[in-house]
């Protein structure tokens, strides 16, 4: 029956597709049952209850997403390599069709996504690499980003993820040489004292590494300018990067050194909470007692506590949420001809409810008020969308619940849009990297009058969400 077939079609819509007996039995795989477990226990540490509409299947989801991105220690470089080696007659003399001597072959900008080994969150990851052929002997371009892959799909360091893709090509294509350069980006999500006290808060942190073997193993070799007049052009200097530098001790923003020690986050972990840590990470394949993952579990939770669900009232610098009166200067009410007032470019850190990945992003607000009227404090108005993002949250109900709690303050006259990047997007499944969601709320006359939501919408600068 064809992909397009009507009645087959109508059949999915109504009934869903029928999950395959490959996946009805991941389902069942004891691994995927402990992650599931630990994930209900995770929630409750976070006040949630994990049979209400929305979390009943994060369970699952989450052992999906985290066995999916870490498959790696499920595969072999051995299977990839074997039978995509050709034969290229020539290359050791230079007249071959495939490079030639001493000419490396690049593959640049392939996009890989890992989890941090220090806090087991995603980072990205743009891959460079380059090999000089030998032995006649070369190898399916594709094939250079699943070997890279494969160790990009485990619990990662930039620079061990570099070396072990350097080193996996030269035993497995043995070439003259290979060589790698890897970008890699950190989001660096501030736990929630810290979002209020630093509005200039930087939301990622960067790395550059490099590794080599063969003719590339010196890092001053000649190898390198070839390699490296590929790159320039991308902004990447490959000699300022020193081969044997480990990564930057400051690389995850749970380890950094510029985190500011905030009294909560020095707090002992839930004990039962670490626990669970510990057995996702034993059903991903790797041991936790492994010396580069010891405390990755204790920052893993704490991290994760920043969302928990308080239940407390929400009170805006000292005032509990509630209608304002908006007067004059002099504390008159005004009557005057009313305008659009806006903040833009709010930043906000959330945690998707479904897969307990981060998702970030702004959010602009428009309202109207009369002429002569003090705006609103933009501290304000950042506390709103800070309270509602430091949850378990869907960007849909998290747009709504700013719409409504600043309409309450403001009367009814109100548009939220929310621009965000989800990181359960990027790092599983259809790994849309530069993808981004954009919800919409409008109230009162911005719902009723298009010139008026036209011209908000017009005021909004062009946003680049990095990830």
């Amino acid at each position: 029956m064809g992909a397009l077939d009507e009645g087959h079609f109508h059949e999915e819509i109504e009934n869903g597709v029928k999950l395959s007996c490959l996946e009805l039995g991941f389902e069942q795989e004891p691994e995927t049952l402990a992650i599931q477990d630990a994930v209900r226990v995770l929630l409750k540490g976070l006040s949630e209850d994990f049979n209400r509409e929305g979390l009943k299947k994060t369970p699952l989801r989450v052992a999906k997403a985290l066995r999916q991105g870490t498959r790696g220690y499920r595969q072999k470089v051995k299977d990839i390599v074997e039978g995509a080696l050709f034969h290229e007659a020539g290359l050791d003399d230079g007249s071959g069709h495939a490079g030639g001597a001493d000419e490396p072959v690049i593959v640049r900008d392939l996009d890989l996504f890992s989890y941090c080994e220090s806090c087991l969150l995603p980072f990205q990851v743009k891959c460079h690499i380059g090999y000089v052929p030998s032995g006649e002997r070369v190898l399916g371009l594709s094939k250079l980003s699943r070997v890279a892959d494969i160790f990009a799909k485990r619990l990662q360091d930039p620079k061990r993820l570099s070396d072990e893709v350097c080193s996996a090509l030269y035993h497995g294509i043995k070439p003259a040489g290979v060589a790698i350069v890897l970008q890699c980006l950190h989001l660096h999500v501030p736990n929630l004292e810290s979002a209020f006290l630093d509005p200039n808060h930087q939301g990622w942190m960067k790395t550059l590494v490099r590794s080599g073997s063969g003719v590339f193993e010196n890092e001053n070799a000649d190898a390198w300018d070839d390699f490296a007049v590929h790159l320039r052009f991308r902004g990447i200097n490959v000699h300022r990067i020193h081969i044997k530098d480990t990564t930057e001790q400051c690389w995850c923003p749970s380890r950094s050194c510029s985190i500011p020690k905030i009294s909560c986050m020095l707090e002992s972990a839930d004990h039962e909470l670490v626990a669970a840590v510990a057995s996702i990470i034993r059903s991903l394949g790797e041991d936790p007692s492994r010396k580069e993952l010891v405390g990755t579990t204790s920052r893993f939770v704490k991290w994760l506590m920043n969302f928990q669900n308080t239940n407390l009232e929400m009170k805006l610098n000292g005032f509990p949420c509630g209608r304002l009166d908006l007067l004059k200067p002099n504390g008159e009410v005004s009557h005057n001809k009313e305008q659009i007032l806006s903040e833009l470019n709010l930043s906000f850190w959330s945690l998707c409810e479904h897969h307990l990945l981060p998702f970030h992003g702004v959010v602009h607000i428009g309202y109207l008020s009369a002429e002569g009227i003090h705006p609103i404090g933009k501290s304000l108005l950042q506390s709103i969308v800070h309270f509602y993002g430091f949850k378990l949250q869907l960007q849909e109900r998290l747009t709504k619940q700013i719409t409504h709690t600043v309409s309450s303050l403001l009367g009814g006259d109100v548009m939220v849009v929310v621009e965000a990047s989800h990181y359960c997007m990027i790092s599983r499944g259809i790994e849309k990297l530069g993808s981004s969601t954009v919800t919409c709320k409008k109230l009162g006359r911005f719902k009723t009058d298009p010139a008026l939501k036209d011209m908000f919408l017009q005021s909004i600068p062009k946003t680049i969400l990095e990830g």
